[in-house]
C-alpha cells in the first residue's frame, strides 16, 4: 500500500509540474509575441481599409506606444474629414479626440467594445485597453499550422476581475523563434466566435520580421472586413510620457 501510494503521489507531482510548465511556458509565449509586436516602445504608419458589400472606406494612420501597456496615442492623418482625430491610452484611462467639434470624449469601460471608426475593430484592439498578458489566464493547446507557419494554439480566458471584451481569446503564435501572432479568434462571454483576425505577408519592418497585412473579418457578417496594412514602423526609439498627454493628443501631426 505505502508503494502504490508512493506511485501515486510521484504520478500527481509529474503532473502537476508539467501542467504548472505547460502554464509557464503559454505565458512566456505571450510576453515575447507582445515584445515582437511593440518592443520597449514603437512607431507604426499604417493604412487602414474598412471594406464592405458596396463601398470601401480607407484611412491613414499613425500610433505610437510607450511600454507594455501603459501609453497609446492613434492619429488619423487622412481622409481630410477626420483628420487629426485621435484616441489616447493613459494607463488604463482613455480619451478620443475630435477636432471638426473640438469635443474630447473619455472613454469608459463599456465603450470599449464599440467599433473604432466605423470599422471591424474594437476601442479594445486599436487601444490596447486590455494586456494580453495581465488580464488572462494562457493555456497552451498544443501545436498547428495557420497561414503556412507552424504555430502555437493558446486559449486565453480572462482573470474574474479582469475588465476585457472578450470571454475567451484564442492565438496562434509562431514557433519559430519570433514570436509573430498569426491568428486570432475572439468569444464573446457566451463563448460565440464573434471574429477573426488573420496575419499575412511578414516584412521587415523596423529591423523586425512582422506581419504587414491583418485582416479582421466579423464571423456572421458575409462582405465585411477590415484590413490593417503596415507601411512603416520603429521600435525601441525613446519617447516620453509628456508626449502620451491630452494636450498632446490635440496637437500631435
Amino acid at each position: 500500500m505505502k508503494k502504490i501510494n508512493t506511485l501515486l503521489f510521484l504520478l500527481w507531482s509529474t503532473l502537476a509540474s508539467t501542467s504548472i510548465m505547460a502554464q509557464e511556458s503559454a505565458s512566456d509565449i505571450i510576453a515575447k509575441m507582445q515584445e515582437q509586436q511593440r518592443g520597449k516602445s514603437s512607431y507604426i504608419n499604417m493604412t487602414m481599409k474598412v471594406i464592405r458589400p458596396d463601398w470601401t472606406r480607407t484611412m491613414q494612420m499613425k500610433s505610437w506606444s510607450k511600454g507594455t501597456d501603459d501609453f497609446f496615442l492613434v492619429l488619423l492623418t487622412a481622409p481630410a474629414k477626420d483628420k487629426g482625430s485621435a484616441s489616447l491610452k493613459r494607463y488604463k484611462e482613455m480619451w478620443s479626440w475630435t477636432p471638426s467639434i473640438e469635443r474630447t470624449i473619455k472613454i469608459s469601460p463599456s465603450m470599449m467594445s464599440q467599433s473604432w471608426m466605423g470599422s471591424d475593430f474594437t476601442n479594445d484592439d486599436l487601444m490596447k485597453g486590455a494586456s494580453v498578458v495581465k488580464d488572462y489566464n494562457h493555456k497552451l493547446l498544443g501545436k498547428e499550422e495557420v497561414n503556412g507557419y507552424e504555430c502555437y494554439k493558446i486559449e486565453m480566458i480572462p482573470h474574474e476581475d479582469a475588465a476585457v471584451v472578450w470571454g475567451k481569446v484564442i492565438v496562434w503564435v509562431t514557433t519559430d523563434g519570433i514570436y509573430n501572432q498569426i491568428k486570432v479568434e475572439n468569444f464573446d462571454e457566451d463563448m460565440y466566435l464573434v471574429n477573426t483576425l488573420n496575419c499575412y505577408d511578414v516584412k521587415d519592418l523596423g529591423g523586425r520580421k512582422l506581419p504587414s497585412r491583418m485582416e479582421m473579418v466579423p464571423v456572421d457578417e458575409e462582405g465585411k472586413k477590415t484590413v490593417m496594412i503596415y507601411n512603416d514602423a520603429k521600435f525601441n526609439q525613446k519617447i516620453a510620457e509628456s508626449f502620451f498627454t491630452q494636450q498632446n493628443m490635440k496637437r500631435v501631426r
